[in-house]
């Protein structure tokens, strides 16, 4: 919600009125310089949002203060054209209501477009997250990009490089969400304190890398738009996309990075599929062109794919990555109960690439068990599961 500054007001006592903690009203705020705050600017306060009350006759906004249990200075603040001493009856008064619960609870059958309304709700009551467009797919839709933390220690997730395995970013929205919760109503997630996280690690997530895929899989060839005849080519003309995880052009974008492309090139498919081809050359798709932009321009201590399925973590690549790798994979697999394999036969992924580049530890991480795309009914297992990994990745 939004308020007014007046004379005299400052960030510590917003913090103090709303109790919540200042750095998140001050990455809130980036515009404003909380040592010059000036009498009619606006200031978000975080981890609220404005609900409304119908005035009734003879009551004080002292009355209406105590039975809500809210301070009578929050209620002035939030209502700065009212008389306290003259309230009419009539009037609809703004209450701040604090967050407490969830905001985003229906994380099945998760399209684009679901997942960009969803990140508009978090930015209104979180505006201490912040968005970024780093590229776009194939058929133009924005790749996203979110921050969230002030640290120097920066540190990358993403999910749905695969179409269907589009559960992924749907457990990483749900991380975001109560992340931000713990954050703006200071309560630990697994008694750990995430505030501390907040101030020492910047964590980018991309939580939908392969848009149109995701969206031909759960909405069928009709969300493929002029691309509608040459998937259904591919797809054998069924319309079951369920087994589809390339991007809308057939190239499997986990097979698109300069790590050994030319190994998987030679024995997997020449051309477009749904699964599998590694494209013309490397980054020849403008999905994997934004990931690699982004590790590119950022100073990234580790990054993390998650994909489906197996309840596997892999870590390695030709021995190029850094001997802090292994510890860190066993606190994964320690929090999440999924095995550590350090390589495997399958090359040109993004977290191949990413220790290869920059000998710093990358980590595919294989959500769950079954075949994709896996279930919704494990959702709830899987976020538990995976809930300890990205803890982790907080406070490693």
């Amino acid at each position: 919600m939004e308020v007014i500054i007046r004379p005299d007001d400052s960030f510590w006592y917003y913090s103090e009125l709303f109790d919540i903690p200042v750095i998140l009203i001050e990455q809130s705020n980036p515009q404003l310089n909380p040592e010059q705050l000036m009498t009619g600017q606006v200031v978000r306060i975080p981890g609220y949002m404005e609900g409304f009350y119908q005035i009734a006759a003879g009551e004080t906004l002292w009355d209406i203060a105590m039975e809500r249990n809210l301070p009578v200075d929050m209620l002035e603040l939030a209502n700065p054209d009212i008389e306290p001493q003259n309230l009419q009856d009539g009037p609809q008064l703004t209450i701040p209501e604090r967050v407490n619960n969830l905001m985003i609870t229906d994380f099945n059958h998760y399209t684009s477009d679901k997942m960009v309304r969803d990140i508009g709700r978090l930015l209104t009551i979180y505006p201490f997250i912040f968005q970024k467009t780093i590229g776009s797919s194939v058929m133009g839709k924005d790749i996203i990009e979110l921050q969230i933390g002030t640290g120097n220690k920066q540190i990358h997730l993403d999910g749905s490089f695969h179409a269907n395995e589009w559960i992924t970013t749907s457990v990483i929205i749900r991380f975001l969400n109560e992340y931000a919760r713990a954050l703006t109503n200071r309560m630990p997630i697994r008694e750990l304190n995430v505030l501390p996280c907040f101030i020492d690690t910047n964590l980018s997530v991309v939580p939908m890398v392969n848009p149109d895929g995701v969206d031909l899989v759960l909405d069928g060839a009709s969300a493929a738009g002029p691309y509608q005849d040459q998937v259904l080519a591919l797809n054998n003309q069924k319309q079951d996309f369920s087994n589809w995880k390339a991007n809308i052009a057939g190239v499997d974008l986990n097979n698109q990075y300069p790590a050994l492309w030319e190994v998987e090139a030679a024995r997997k498919p020449d051309s477009p599929q749904p699964r599998d081809y590694p494209g013309p050359h490397p980054l020849s798709e403008p999905e994997a062109i934004a990931m690699a932009k982004l590790a590119e321009e950022r100073n990234f201590l580790r990054v993390n794919a998650f994909h489906t399925q197996g309840e596997e973590i892999y870590w390695g690549f030709e021995g190029l990555e850094p001997l802090i790798s292994e510890p860190i994979v066993n606190e994964y697999a320690h929090e999440s109960g999924y095995r550590a394999i350090r390589c495997i036969d399958n090359y040109a992924g993004y977290k191949d690439w990413f220790i290869q580049e920059f000998r710093r530890s990358g980590y595919t991480v294989e959500l769950g068990s079954g075949v994709n795309p896996l279930p919704f009914d494990q959702f709830e297992k899987i976020y538990q599961e995976t809930l300890g990994i990205m803890l982790a990745n907080l406070y490693f």
